[in-house]
Formats: structure tokens, C-alpha cells, sequence
């Protein structure tokens, strides 16, 4: 399994479990955590799923697609390394990943 670390709205840090081919916003919802609205479903179509990327992981991630830059380009919270965590696609290589779910709008 590979360990993807969540920092909730309050603070608290949690360890999940993800598989592989299932994208960010899916595992964290999957979990139970509610800071994640993800309205659209993963369709990139809402910005509820708006995640920062932990500078360090940042640069492995694919760079944003045009729909996904749109929407983060229209949210008060948008930082460097806003991503859509319905955007990111759990690989090996994310393990570790570590992401802090953004403000509400």
C-alpha cells in the first residue's frame, strides 16, 4: 500500500492507506475526512478537492492540466502548490505524499 499524509482544516495530520490508480480526492473521501467536498465527483469541475501539495513533492506531481489551472486561478486560496486532489492519480511513486487540505471557499 502506499501511505499518503493528510493535514485536516483543524490541524490534525492523518496517515491513509491509498491503492494505487485511485486518484487523491477519492482516498481521502473514501476515509471518512469531510473536509473534502468534492461536489463534481472528480470530474474537475467544482474545486472542492483543493489540496496544497507539500513543496517537496510538488515537482513529481504531473504539471496542471488546463481545466484544473482555471479553477484553482479562481479560488482565494490559490497557492503555488494548489492542485485538485481529483487530479492526482496515486502511483508508487507518491508514497509518502503529503498534502494539506485548503480553506474552504
Amino acid at each position: 500500500m502506499i501511505n499518503v499524509k493528510v493535514t485536516l482544516r483543524d490541524g490534525e495530520t492523518r496517515t491513509l492507506e491509498a491503492r494505487p490508480g485511485l486518484s487523491l480526492m477519492e482516498v481521502i473521501r473514501d476515509s471518512g475526512i469531510d473536509d473534502i467536498l468534492a461536489i463534481c465527483g472528480g470530474c474537475c469541475a467544482c474545486a472542492t478537492c483543493h489540496v496544497y501539495v507539500d513543496a517537496d513533492a510538488a515537482g513529481a506531481l504531473p504539471a496542471r492540466g488546463p481545466d484544473e489551472a482555471d479553477l484553482l486561478e479562481t479560488s482565494d486560496n490559490m497557492r503555488e502548490t494548489s492542485r485538485l486532489s481529483c487530479q492526482i492519480r496515486i502511483v508508487e511513486a507518491l508514497d509518502g505524499l503529503a498534502v494539506t487540505i485548503a480553506p474552504e471557499e
